[in-house]
């Protein structure tokens, strides 16, 4: 379907040489609220209440480095050949939310260990938190035209896209083209997961498994989410790391779920009561 309608702009706010742009204040905007939720929750449970304080200011960093990694890992061919600098040149573009995941979650176990915790008792406090983080992330994504769908027929216009307020429709005008506003459908699947996963914390489930929740249902969402992008990492042939990574987390999810029931491991409830 084409279009023509003007984009917003990517900058903030300018001041003096220095330009902030809108992608930054929405990144900071998701971990500063994942923060204050987690921080909720963990104080309620009689934590220290600079536990996530602590883990954020290392887990922040080794996400960026280990999302980074992960994108060029996929996209070698795009850097072989020009100057090796450009593997670190991030203010470009190129990170991969599986690749801070994994990062994170690195972060968290080593964390755990060393200030003496259960690790699945960070992770549970911590789910909500992270898909609040992605839900409001994706709108940094919508500022800079970026991690969109393919273009949008007129069937789909009629049917949906045209319910939609002009100002998502008129950024996904790009170059002439409405393209699908995946970076939309991916935020309200996170929502909808934030609101679930919040709901299961209050029937004090067994510990470990408000974060296996997460993972399982982030990732049939991406998984289905990543099939309608057109600029998605590929393993091999037209194999899309993400959807491949998805089904794999979904089976390790539910298996370890199973597993950890069946063994014992999970006989500790979230908090010992009722929220």
């Amino acid at each position: 379907m084409t279009c023509d309608a003007p984009s917003l702009s990517r900058v903030f706010i300018d001041i003096g040489p220095f330009t902030i742009y809108w992608y930054g204040v929405i990144i900071a905007t998701g971990v500063f609220l994942g923060l204050w939720l987690a921080t909720r929750e963990s104080n309620r449970l009689g934590l220290n209440k600079d536990l996530f304080v602590d883990l954020i200011v290392f887990a922040i960093p080794v996400a960026i480095i280990s999302a980074r990694i992960y994108y060029v890992v996929f996209e070698w061919e795009n850097y072989q050949g020009g100057p090796w600098w450009d593997v670190f040149a991030i203010w470009e573009g190129g990170i991969a939310i599986h690749g801070a995941l994994i990062g994170s979650v690195m972060t968290a176990i080593i964390y755990a260990r060393v200030r003496k915790l259960s690790f699945w008792q960070l992770a549970d406090i911590a789910a909500p938190s992270i898909i609040l983080g992605q839900a409001i992330g994706r709108w940094g994504n919508f500022m800079n035209q970026e991690a969109h769908g393919g273009p949008v027929s007129q069937e789909a216009y009629n049917n949906f896209l045209q319910y939609l307020p002009d100002f998502i429709t008129n950024q996904m005008c790009i170059g002439g083209v409405m393209y699908h506003p995946t970076f939309l459908y991916e935020s309200v699947w996170n929502i909808v997961g934030l609101i679930l996963l919040l709901v299961l914390r209050r029937y004090n489930p067994r510990r470990g498994e408000v974060f296996l929740s997460y993972m399982i249902w982030y990732s049939i969402g991406r998984y289905f989410i990543e099939g309608m992008r057109t600029d998605s990492l590929y393993i091999i042939g037209n194999l899309r790391t993400a959807q491949v990574i998805s089904i794999v987390l979904i089976i390790f999810g539910i298996g370890l779920i199973i597993y950890r029931r069946y063994t014992g491991l999970a006989n500790k409830k979230y908090n010992g009561k009722k929220v």
